[in-house]
């Protein structure tokens, strides 16, 4: 059995090569449940269990804890721990780290999601966030967008996102803070949010014809990052259309304020990796809302194991 810590799971999962196993895996049949939620103090926190698998190759299942209070305790908030077995026999492969695992193929889903849907001429990158998927977002961007050649990174704490500015500029990316956020989303071509709001940040007129917008924040019907009026003039995909028509915040309460039906999702990640890709109009808006789901995992390990299907 392995044991793939944080560290060796990166070198095994570089962002071209993980976006490209996504398209790839995506096309074939993974059986992905709906994952299992259980709060196991009664006071909030979560417990969760995420199994996929794909018929005579990897089964696996993350586990994952979300204990919000946390950070009062000087301890992380999330932990997670990946278990991959072969499907047919249930004999254990590796275990992986977990919390590497999620960040690196949330990155890669909505860097893939930007590749299919995003102007192919895209210069500027605004992140917005600067939690722990800030860094993630921005390098499998510009890893799979090669003409993107400017990031800016907004936060509501101007000194967290001038310190993860600067990281990116160390390692050769053209970062800056962000200024004012309504001028910023006016300006970027593509634009990635990543926040745990839960009243909208952004108002759906400061988003310009062309863009990109990637949300992988509001996981919740009770979150929002965007005002969900926004979503009644876009071409809207998901990660995967059932669990975001489920939990996906802005579209959640668009489709129960009536401004949009569940047909407004108009394809997810499987369908186009399956050649559903549109042709895209120059001053269309295009939204990739993503929640998660636990295909996205296997394939992230099926790449490091080496158990990618052909």
């Amino acid at each position: 059995m392995q044991i793939i810590d944080a560290a060796s799971l990166a070198e095994l999962t570089p962002y071209p090569a993980l976006v490209d196993a996504l398209a790839r895996g995506l096309a074939h049949p993974v059986t992905s449940p709906q994952r299992m939620h259980l709060d196991p103090t009664g006071e909030g926190d979560a417990l969760l269990l995420m199994p996929a698998w794909r018929k005579g190759g990897l089964m696996g299942v993350k586990l994952v804890t979300a204990y919000p209070g946390n950070g009062a305790r000087g301890l992380p908030a999330i932990a997670a721990s990946y278990t991959a077995f072969e499907q047919a026999t249930g004999e254990v492969v590796a275990v992986l780290d977990g919390t590497e695992l999620t960040a690196r193929r949330t990155a890669a889903a909505a860097a893939l999601g930007a590749k299919w849907l995003a102007r192919p001429d895209a210069r500027r990158l605004l992140i917005v966030g600067t939690g722990a998927l800030c860094l993630p977002l921005a390098r499998a961007h510009l890893a799979v967008l090669p003409t993107l050649s400017e990031v800016r990174v907004w936060g509501r704490v101007a000194a967290k996102a001038a310190r993860v500015a600067g990281m990116l500029d160390v390692e050769g990316i053209a970062a800056a803070p962000a200024g004012a956020l309504a001028d910023e989303i006016a300006a970027a071509d593509v634009i990635v949010t990543a926040t745990t709001a839960r009243e909208p940040i952004i108002a759906s007129g400061w988003v310009r014809p062309g863009a990109h917008l990637g949300l992988v924040g509001a996981f919740t019907p009770a979150m929002a990052e965007v005002d969900p009026a926004l979503l009644a003039r876009v071409l809207l995909y998901a990660d995967e259309r059932d669990a975001v028509l489920a939990k996906g915040g802005e579209v959640v309460q668009a489709i129960a304020a009536r401004l949009i039906g569940p047909e407004a999702v108009l394809g997810d990640l499987a369908s186009l990796a399956r050649g559903g890709v549109p042709v895209r109009e120059r001053e269309a808006i295009t939204v990739f809302k993503s929640v998660g789901f636990a295909a996205l995992d296997l394939i992230a390990a099926e790449l490091a194991l080496g158990r990618l299907p052909g």
